[in-house]
Order: C-alpha cells, then structure tokens, then sequence
C-alpha cells in the first residue's frame, strides 16, 4: 500500500500530518511528503489522514 500525492493540490493544511504523523510526513512549508510504502499495521491512520484533506490530494492505494 502507498500514499499518492498531488503536490498541485496540496495547500498545506498539513491535517493529514496531524491525523496521522507516523504516516504523513511535512516539509519546510507544511506540504505533505510523499511516504514511501505504508504497512499494514498503518492502513486505517493513513486512509484517515487521508480523508482529513480538504482539497483529497492525498489517495491510498493498493501496491
């Protein structure tokens, strides 16, 4: 499982990070980071982080 980013669509909210940190990693101006592959055991964590974007620039998908 990953996390699919656009970078076009994030503002910054950085709500992910908050709802998920051992997911969602920010850089310098509080956009997300891609993460690299997610583990099972962070599933649900990254699906809310996820979810907790207001512009879904964030997808979790199956590798």
């Amino acid at each position: 499982m990953r996390a699919a980013v656009d970078a076009r669509a994030c503002m910054g909210h950085a709500l992910c990070h908050f709802v998920a940190p051992d997911v969602y990693d920010l850089d310098e101006l509080g956009h997300v980071v891609p993460p690299g592959p997610i583990p099972a055991a962070r599933q649900r964590d990254a699906e809310e982080g996820a979810a907790a974007c207001p512009e879904r620039a964030i997808s979790v998908v199956a590798d």
